[in-house]
């Protein structure tokens, strides 16, 4: 079966491991660990140095909770985006988090990921 063509409760069962290595390894600003799920298009444009920047001017991104959760995913062409409620250990509220993930080969890969 296609990663496309799977329930949101399959691809959120995919998606959750994806994100909490994002969220860990943003947290302790781990470049590798950040990138080992991004896909080759991602990793174009995360290079090291651009996320070094982003780490150290954005509190948020380095005091993500663990406490996050999918509440649900939107399909477009080639890719899905697996929404989550999103706190931060030192930010009072809620954020939203954006995952996008597609299949590279035959890999689910991630195509992109934001913190609103």
């Amino acid at each position: 079966m296609s990663f496309l063509d799977k329930s949101d409760e399959e691809i959120i069962k995919i998606a959750d491991p994806i994100w909490q290595n994002l969220l860990r390894s943003s947290n302790i600003k781990d470049y590798g660990s950040f990138t080992k799920d991004l896909s080759s298009q991602m990793l174009y444009g995360a290079n090291e140095v651009e996320l070094g920047k982003q780490w150290s001017s954005n509190e948020l991104i380095s005091t993500l909770s663990d406490d996050s959760k999918a509440f649900g995913c939107l399909r477009r062409g080639l890719y899905v985006t697996v929404l989550y409620k999103q706190k931060s250990t030192k930010i009072p509220g809620e954020f939203l988090g954006r995952l996008v993930l597609g299949e590279e080969g035959d890999q689910v890969k991630v195509f992109g990921a934001t913190i609103f």
